[in-house]
Protein backbone atom coordinates (compact mmCIF):
# COMPACT_ATOMS: atom_id res chain seq x y z
CA UNK A 1 0.00 0.00 0.00
CA UNK A 2 2.73 2.49 1.16
CA UNK A 3 4.34 2.03 -2.48
CA UNK A 4 1.74 2.36 -4.11
CA UNK A 5 0.69 5.85 -2.45
CA UNK A 6 4.76 6.69 -3.39
CA UNK A 7 4.01 5.87 -6.96
CA UNK A 8 0.68 7.72 -7.56
CA UNK A 9 2.20 10.52 -5.35
CA UNK A 10 5.39 10.94 -7.89
CA UNK A 11 3.13 10.47 -10.86
CA UNK A 12 0.06 12.66 -10.08
CA UNK A 13 0.56 15.42 -7.29
CA UNK A 14 4.16 16.54 -8.64
CA UNK A 15 3.67 18.41 -11.75
CA UNK A 16 7.03 19.65 -13.25
CA UNK A 17 7.20 22.47 -15.22
CA UNK A 18 6.51 21.38 -19.09
CA UNK A 19 8.60 23.52 -20.99
CA UNK A 20 6.00 22.40 -24.04
CA UNK A 21 3.33 23.25 -21.94
CA UNK A 22 3.82 26.19 -19.41
CA UNK A 23 1.44 26.34 -16.71
CA UNK A 24 2.43 28.55 -13.78
CA UNK A 25 -0.29 28.00 -11.16
CA UNK A 26 -0.27 30.52 -7.94
CA UNK A 27 -0.57 27.40 -5.79
CA UNK A 28 0.57 23.25 -6.15
CA UNK A 29 -0.32 21.19 -3.83
CA UNK A 30 2.81 20.80 -0.41
CA UNK A 31 1.68 17.43 0.28
CA UNK A 32 2.47 13.77 -0.71
CA UNK A 33 2.33 9.92 -0.01
CA UNK A 34 3.54 10.67 3.58
CA UNK A 35 0.62 13.08 4.39
CA UNK A 36 -1.96 10.74 2.95
CA UNK A 37 -0.92 7.48 4.63
CA UNK A 38 -0.93 9.79 7.94
CA UNK A 39 -4.85 10.79 6.70
CA UNK A 40 -5.19 6.48 6.05
CA UNK A 41 -3.88 5.42 9.53
CA UNK A 42 -6.27 7.72 11.54
CA UNK A 43 -9.18 6.69 9.17
CA UNK A 44 -8.23 2.82 9.16
CA UNK A 45 -7.90 3.58 13.45
CA UNK A 46 -10.92 5.60 13.36
CA UNK A 47 -9.10 7.60 15.48
CA UNK A 48 -10.00 10.58 13.66
CA UNK A 49 -11.02 13.62 16.49
CA UNK A 50 -8.56 16.12 17.85
CA UNK A 51 -6.51 13.99 19.98
CA UNK A 52 -2.78 12.65 19.87
CA UNK A 53 -1.96 13.44 16.53
CA UNK A 54 -3.22 17.72 16.72
CA UNK A 55 -1.37 17.51 20.22
CA UNK A 56 1.78 16.60 18.51
CA UNK A 57 1.94 19.00 15.71
CA UNK A 58 1.04 21.47 18.41
CA UNK A 59 3.99 20.16 20.52
CA UNK A 60 6.07 20.35 17.38
CA UNK A 61 5.32 23.81 16.18
CA UNK A 62 5.83 25.19 19.55
CA UNK A 63 9.09 23.66 20.27
CA UNK A 64 10.02 24.71 16.57
CA UNK A 65 9.65 28.74 16.79
CA UNK A 66 9.75 28.49 20.75
CA UNK A 67 6.10 29.36 21.45
CA UNK A 68 4.94 29.13 24.74
CA UNK A 69 1.71 27.48 23.69
CA UNK A 70 0.26 26.40 20.43
CA UNK A 71 -3.54 25.57 19.88
CA UNK A 72 -4.33 23.78 16.43
CA UNK A 73 -7.73 24.95 15.08
CA UNK A 74 -9.52 24.21 11.71
CA UNK A 75 -8.54 27.52 10.07
CA UNK A 76 -6.87 30.43 10.19
CA UNK A 77 -9.77 32.87 10.08
CA UNK A 78 -11.23 30.58 13.11
CA UNK A 79 -7.72 31.09 15.30
CA UNK A 80 -8.19 35.01 14.16
CA UNK A 81 -11.29 34.57 15.67
CA UNK A 82 -10.44 32.34 19.20
CA UNK A 83 -7.98 35.12 19.50
CA UNK A 84 -10.19 37.81 19.84
CA UNK A 85 -12.99 35.77 21.57
CA UNK A 86 -10.46 35.48 24.21
CA UNK A 87 -9.64 38.89 24.26
CA UNK A 88 -13.02 40.26 24.77
CA UNK A 89 -14.12 37.37 27.46
CA UNK A 90 -15.40 38.45 30.62
CA UNK A 91 -12.77 35.91 32.11
CA UNK A 92 -9.80 37.43 30.68
CA UNK A 93 -8.24 40.34 33.16
CA UNK A 94 -8.74 44.02 31.56
CA UNK A 95 -11.08 42.16 28.46
CA UNK A 96 -11.60 44.15 25.54
CA UNK A 97 -14.94 45.71 25.65
CA UNK A 98 -17.83 47.00 23.03
CA UNK A 99 -16.96 50.25 21.14
CA UNK A 100 -12.84 49.71 21.77
CA UNK A 101 -11.42 50.42 18.96
CA UNK A 102 -8.72 48.38 17.28
CA UNK A 103 -6.10 48.81 14.59
CA UNK A 104 -6.29 47.41 11.57
CA UNK A 105 -4.47 48.21 8.20
CA UNK A 106 -5.61 48.72 5.06
CA UNK A 107 -4.08 46.12 3.16
CA UNK A 108 -5.97 42.90 5.14
CA UNK A 109 -8.20 40.15 4.58
CA UNK A 110 -11.54 39.81 5.07
CA UNK A 111 -11.54 37.50 8.35
CA UNK A 112 -8.50 39.80 9.51
CA UNK A 113 -11.54 42.52 10.40
CA UNK A 114 -14.50 40.73 10.88
CA UNK A 115 -13.84 38.85 14.20
CA UNK A 116 -13.01 42.43 15.44
CA UNK A 117 -16.65 43.63 14.28
CA UNK A 118 -18.14 40.32 15.56
CA UNK A 119 -17.28 40.92 19.20
CA UNK A 120 -18.52 44.75 18.76
CA UNK A 121 -15.38 46.05 18.33
CA UNK A 122 -14.48 49.07 16.23
CA UNK A 123 -12.12 48.74 13.30
CA UNK A 124 -9.66 51.59 12.36
CA UNK A 125 -8.50 51.27 8.91
CA UNK A 126 -5.21 53.07 8.57
CA UNK A 127 -2.68 53.10 5.78
CA UNK A 128 0.47 50.82 4.56
CA UNK A 129 4.39 51.60 3.68
CA UNK A 130 4.25 51.33 -0.11
CA UNK A 131 7.80 49.83 -0.34
CA UNK A 132 6.98 47.07 2.21
CA UNK A 133 3.32 46.93 1.95
CA UNK A 134 2.89 46.27 6.00
CA UNK A 135 0.98 48.84 8.50
CA UNK A 136 2.87 52.25 8.47
CA UNK A 137 4.26 52.84 12.01
CA UNK A 138 3.32 56.42 11.50
CA UNK A 139 0.07 55.92 10.73
CA UNK A 140 -0.56 53.74 13.28
CA UNK A 141 0.74 56.33 16.13
CA UNK A 142 -1.62 58.62 14.22
CA UNK A 143 -4.54 56.38 14.58
CA UNK A 144 -4.28 56.36 18.72
CA UNK A 145 -7.33 57.71 20.02
CA UNK A 146 -8.53 57.63 24.13
CA UNK A 147 -10.91 54.78 23.01
CA UNK A 148 -7.79 52.41 21.12
CA UNK A 149 -7.23 49.03 22.86
CA UNK A 150 -5.61 47.00 20.41
CA UNK A 151 -3.65 46.54 17.36
CA UNK A 152 -4.23 43.59 14.85
CA UNK A 153 -0.94 43.53 12.19
CA UNK A 154 -0.90 41.53 9.57
CA UNK A 155 3.17 40.64 8.24
CA UNK A 156 1.94 41.05 4.23
CA UNK A 157 2.90 38.11 1.99
CA UNK A 158 5.21 36.74 4.74
CA UNK A 159 6.87 40.35 4.82
CA UNK A 160 7.50 41.25 8.62
CA UNK A 161 5.88 44.52 10.33
CA UNK A 162 8.56 46.65 11.47
CA UNK A 163 8.39 45.83 14.88
CA UNK A 164 10.67 47.95 16.41
CA UNK A 165 8.72 50.57 15.65
CA UNK A 166 5.13 49.33 16.50
CA UNK A 167 6.01 47.50 19.77
CA UNK A 168 7.39 51.34 21.29
CA UNK A 169 3.49 52.20 19.89
CA UNK A 170 1.80 49.22 21.43
CA UNK A 171 3.80 49.75 24.83
CA UNK A 172 3.64 53.65 24.96
CA UNK A 173 -0.18 53.03 24.70
CA UNK A 174 -0.81 49.66 26.51
CA UNK A 175 -2.32 48.17 23.72
CA UNK A 176 -3.22 44.39 23.00
CA UNK A 177 -1.09 43.07 19.89
CA UNK A 178 -3.17 40.20 17.83
CA UNK A 179 -0.51 39.33 15.13
CA UNK A 180 -2.41 38.07 11.67
CA UNK A 181 0.71 35.55 10.53
CA UNK A 182 -1.35 33.93 8.26
CA UNK A 183 0.89 34.59 5.11
CA UNK A 184 4.23 34.66 7.14
CA UNK A 185 4.78 31.22 8.21
CA UNK A 186 8.53 30.99 9.14
CA UNK A 187 9.29 34.38 8.74
CA UNK A 188 11.52 36.40 11.00
CA UNK A 189 12.08 40.24 12.92
CA UNK A 190 15.43 40.83 14.19
CA UNK A 191 15.74 36.79 14.47
CA UNK A 192 11.86 36.21 16.40
CA UNK A 193 9.44 34.19 14.74
CA UNK A 194 6.65 36.46 13.87
CA UNK A 195 3.56 35.61 16.04
CA UNK A 196 6.15 35.95 19.13
CA UNK A 197 5.73 39.44 19.76
CA UNK A 198 2.19 40.46 20.60
CA UNK A 199 -0.29 38.22 22.80
CA UNK A 200 -1.42 36.49 20.64
CA UNK A 201 -0.21 34.80 17.25
CA UNK A 202 -2.20 33.40 14.26
CA UNK A 203 -1.45 30.98 11.39
CA UNK A 204 -2.88 29.69 8.58
CA UNK A 205 -2.15 25.91 6.72
CA UNK A 206 -4.84 26.39 4.18
CA UNK A 207 -4.12 24.43 0.95
CA UNK A 208 -2.07 27.37 -1.01
CA UNK A 209 -0.36 28.45 2.31
CA UNK A 210 3.41 27.81 2.96
CA UNK A 211 2.54 24.20 4.15
CA UNK A 212 -0.82 22.92 4.47
CA UNK A 213 -3.50 20.25 6.59
CA UNK A 214 -5.76 21.68 3.74
CA UNK A 215 -7.73 23.45 6.03
CA UNK A 216 -6.39 24.55 9.31
CA UNK A 217 -4.52 27.06 11.38
CA UNK A 218 -2.80 27.47 15.13
CA UNK A 219 -3.07 30.29 17.95
CA UNK A 220 0.38 31.14 19.66
CA UNK A 221 0.54 32.54 22.83
CA UNK A 222 3.03 33.18 25.63
CA UNK A 223 0.58 33.82 28.36
CA UNK A 224 -0.77 30.65 29.93
CA UNK A 225 -4.02 31.96 30.92
CA UNK A 226 -4.64 33.00 27.91
CA UNK A 227 -4.11 29.77 26.16
CA UNK A 228 -6.16 28.30 28.77
CA UNK A 229 -8.87 30.27 27.44
CA UNK A 230 -8.48 29.83 24.09
CA UNK A 231 -8.42 25.77 24.90
CA UNK A 232 -11.53 26.42 26.64
CA UNK A 233 -13.18 28.18 23.94
CA UNK A 234 -11.73 26.13 21.10
CA UNK A 235 -14.10 23.26 21.98
CA UNK A 236 -17.81 24.08 23.50
CA UNK A 237 -16.21 25.97 26.35
CA UNK A 238 -15.65 22.71 28.74
CA UNK A 239 -12.37 21.75 30.38
CA UNK A 240 -11.54 18.56 28.51
CA UNK A 241 -8.80 20.48 27.00
CA UNK A 242 -7.81 22.35 29.75
CA UNK A 243 -4.53 21.63 32.03
CA UNK A 244 -6.68 22.49 35.03
CA UNK A 245 -9.19 20.20 34.64
CA UNK A 246 -9.14 18.97 38.44
CA UNK A 247 -8.96 22.66 40.02
CA UNK A 248 -12.36 23.01 38.03
CA UNK A 249 -13.78 19.65 38.87
CA UNK A 250 -13.10 20.47 42.73
CA UNK A 251 -14.43 23.98 42.26
CA UNK A 252 -17.94 22.68 41.19
CA UNK A 253 -18.55 19.13 42.46
CA UNK A 254 -22.00 18.99 41.85
CA UNK A 255 -21.48 18.99 38.17
CA UNK A 256 -20.19 15.81 35.93
CA UNK A 257 -16.46 16.82 35.18
CA UNK A 258 -16.99 14.74 31.68
CA UNK A 259 -19.15 17.74 31.01
CA UNK A 260 -18.45 20.54 33.17
CA UNK A 261 -18.99 24.14 31.09
CA UNK A 262 -16.67 27.04 32.83
CA UNK A 263 -17.25 29.95 29.41
CA UNK A 264 -19.15 30.31 26.32
CA UNK A 265 -17.60 28.57 23.76
CA UNK A 266 -17.12 27.43 19.76
CA UNK A 267 -16.41 23.78 17.87
CA UNK A 268 -13.35 24.53 16.07
CA UNK A 269 -11.55 21.82 16.47
CA UNK A 270 -8.73 20.02 13.93
CA UNK A 271 -8.95 16.74 13.25
CA UNK A 272 -6.66 14.05 13.70
CA UNK A 273 -6.18 13.53 9.78
CA UNK A 274 -5.38 17.37 9.80
CA UNK A 275 -2.59 17.39 12.85
CA UNK A 276 -1.37 14.45 11.27
CA UNK A 277 -0.59 16.15 8.02
CA UNK A 278 0.90 19.05 9.87
CA UNK A 279 3.14 16.92 11.59
CA UNK A 280 4.89 15.61 8.49
CA UNK A 281 4.62 19.36 6.58
CA UNK A 282 6.50 21.07 9.17
CA UNK A 283 9.54 18.82 8.20
CA UNK A 284 9.49 19.90 4.51
CA UNK A 285 8.77 23.88 5.41
CA UNK A 286 12.58 25.07 5.39
CA UNK A 287 13.20 23.44 2.21
CA UNK A 288 9.62 25.30 0.71
CA UNK A 289 10.63 28.53 2.13
CA UNK A 290 14.50 28.06 0.92
CA UNK A 291 13.07 28.01 -2.77
CA UNK A 292 10.53 30.83 -1.94
CA UNK A 293 13.07 33.13 -1.09
CA UNK A 294 15.72 31.89 -3.67
CA UNK A 295 13.02 32.82 -6.72
CA UNK A 296 11.74 36.10 -4.81
CA UNK A 297 16.06 37.06 -5.02
CA UNK A 298 15.69 35.87 -8.78
CA UNK A 299 12.63 37.70 -9.70
CA UNK A 300 13.97 41.31 -7.84
CA UNK A 301 17.56 41.17 -9.89
CA UNK A 302 15.25 40.74 -13.46
CA UNK A 303 12.38 42.29 -13.02
CA UNK A 304 14.15 45.25 -11.54
CA UNK A 305 15.57 45.97 -14.61
CA UNK A 306 12.36 47.40 -15.56
CA UNK A 307 11.96 49.60 -12.20
CA UNK A 308 10.84 52.44 -14.08
CA UNK A 309 7.52 50.50 -14.95
CA UNK A 310 7.14 48.36 -11.71
CA UNK A 311 7.87 48.85 -7.91
CA UNK A 312 8.20 45.22 -5.78
CA UNK A 313 7.85 45.03 -2.47
CA UNK A 314 10.73 45.86 0.12
CA UNK A 315 11.90 43.03 2.81
CA UNK A 316 11.50 45.10 6.17
CA UNK A 317 15.10 45.91 7.04
CA UNK A 318 16.29 43.84 10.25
CA UNK A 319 13.33 41.12 8.38
CA UNK A 320 13.42 37.76 6.90
CA UNK A 321 10.96 37.84 4.28
CA UNK A 322 9.07 34.03 3.48
CA UNK A 323 7.73 35.04 -0.06
CA UNK A 324 4.21 33.93 0.17
CA UNK A 325 3.69 35.20 -3.31
CA UNK A 326 5.93 37.81 -5.64
CA UNK A 327 3.32 40.85 -4.99
CA UNK A 328 4.31 43.92 -7.13
CA UNK A 329 2.39 47.02 -8.31
CA UNK A 330 2.06 48.72 -12.09
CA UNK A 331 3.55 52.22 -11.23
CA UNK A 332 0.88 55.62 -11.63
CA UNK A 333 2.57 56.59 -14.26
CA UNK A 334 3.18 53.18 -16.52
CA UNK A 335 1.69 53.71 -20.19
CA UNK A 336 -0.24 50.11 -19.29
CA UNK A 337 -2.58 49.49 -16.73
CA UNK A 338 -2.28 45.94 -14.22
CA UNK A 339 -5.59 44.64 -16.49
CA UNK A 340 -3.32 44.93 -19.41
CA UNK A 341 -0.11 43.12 -18.29
CA UNK A 342 -2.30 40.38 -16.18
CA UNK A 343 -4.37 39.02 -19.20
CA UNK A 344 -1.48 38.82 -20.88
CA UNK A 345 0.44 36.30 -18.17
CA UNK A 346 -2.75 34.50 -17.98
CA UNK A 347 -2.61 34.09 -21.30
CA UNK A 348 0.91 32.47 -21.00
CA UNK A 349 -0.46 30.00 -18.35
CA UNK A 350 0.70 32.44 -15.33
CA UNK A 351 -1.72 32.40 -12.46
CA UNK A 352 -2.02 36.05 -10.96
CA UNK A 353 -4.09 37.59 -8.24
CA UNK A 354 -4.68 40.45 -6.04
CA UNK A 355 -2.45 41.42 -3.71
CA UNK A 356 -4.81 39.97 -0.19
CA UNK A 357 -7.99 41.74 -0.88
CA UNK A 358 -7.00 45.51 -1.60
CA UNK A 359 -8.02 48.14 0.50
CA UNK A 360 -10.29 46.62 3.40
CA UNK A 361 -11.91 49.64 3.74
CA UNK A 362 -12.81 49.89 0.01
CA UNK A 363 -14.93 46.66 0.03
CA UNK A 364 -18.96 47.58 0.28
CA UNK A 365 -19.22 44.57 3.42
CA UNK A 366 -17.22 46.70 5.80
CA UNK A 367 -19.74 49.92 5.24
CA UNK A 368 -22.15 48.08 6.99
CA UNK A 369 -19.98 48.05 10.13
CA UNK A 370 -19.22 50.69 12.32
CA UNK A 371 -15.34 51.58 11.69
CA UNK A 372 -13.13 54.38 11.38
CA UNK A 373 -10.60 55.52 8.76
CA UNK A 374 -7.38 57.68 9.40
CA UNK A 375 -6.50 59.29 6.32
CA UNK A 376 -6.98 58.99 2.58
CA UNK A 377 -5.29 55.20 2.13
CA UNK A 378 -3.98 56.85 -0.75
CA UNK A 379 -1.26 53.84 -1.01
CA UNK A 380 -3.49 51.13 -0.13
CA UNK A 381 -5.82 52.32 -3.23
CA UNK A 382 -2.99 52.28 -5.27
CA UNK A 383 -1.96 48.53 -4.53
CA UNK A 384 -5.92 48.01 -4.70
CA UNK A 385 -5.65 49.27 -8.21
CA UNK A 386 -2.52 48.35 -9.76
CA UNK A 387 -1.26 45.78 -7.77
CA UNK A 388 -0.99 41.89 -8.23
CA UNK A 389 0.91 39.45 -7.59
CA UNK A 390 1.77 35.44 -9.09
CA UNK A 391 2.73 32.41 -7.57
CA UNK A 392 5.72 31.39 -5.78
CA UNK A 393 5.76 27.72 -4.26
CA UNK A 394 8.31 25.05 -3.80
CA UNK A 395 7.43 23.44 -7.34
CA UNK A 396 8.29 26.59 -9.58
CA UNK A 397 12.09 25.45 -10.84
CA UNK A 398 14.40 27.41 -12.23
CA UNK A 399 12.99 26.91 -16.11
CA UNK A 400 9.83 28.89 -14.66
CA UNK A 401 10.76 31.04 -12.83
CA UNK A 402 12.22 32.18 -16.06
CA UNK A 403 9.38 32.04 -17.98
CA UNK A 404 7.15 34.09 -15.74
CA UNK A 405 10.68 36.86 -15.57
CA UNK A 406 10.33 36.09 -19.85
CA UNK A 407 6.54 36.78 -19.78
CA UNK A 408 6.82 40.42 -18.21
CA UNK A 409 9.62 41.40 -20.34
CA UNK A 410 8.09 40.08 -23.34
CA UNK A 411 4.93 42.31 -22.24
CA UNK A 412 7.25 45.14 -22.15
CA UNK A 413 9.01 44.44 -25.41
CA UNK A 414 5.82 44.29 -27.46
CA UNK A 415 4.89 47.47 -26.68
CA UNK A 416 7.80 49.31 -27.74
CA UNK A 417 8.72 50.16 -24.47
CA UNK A 418 12.02 48.34 -23.97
Amino acid sequence: MRQLLDTYSDRFLIEPFDPDHPIVRLHEPTFGSEEIWEALDSLLTTQVTMGAKVRRFEESFSERYGFGASMMVNSGSSANLLAFAALCNPAMPDHLKPGDEVIVPALSWSTTVWPIVQHGLVPVIVDIDRATLNIDPDELERAVSDKTRGVMLVHVYGNPCNMSAIMDTVNRHSLQLVEDCCEALDSYYDDKPVGSFGRIGTFSFYFSHHITTLEGGMCVTSDDACAELIRILRAHGWIRESANQQEYASNHPSVDPRFLFVNSGYNLRATELQGGFGFVQLEKLGNFVDIRRDNAHYWKQELGLLDQFFEFQEETLGGAHSWFGFPMAIKSNAPFTVNELTDHLNRQGIETRPIIAGNIAAQPALKLYEHRVVGELQKSNHIMKNGFTFGNHQWINQEARKYVADAVKGFVVDRGLA
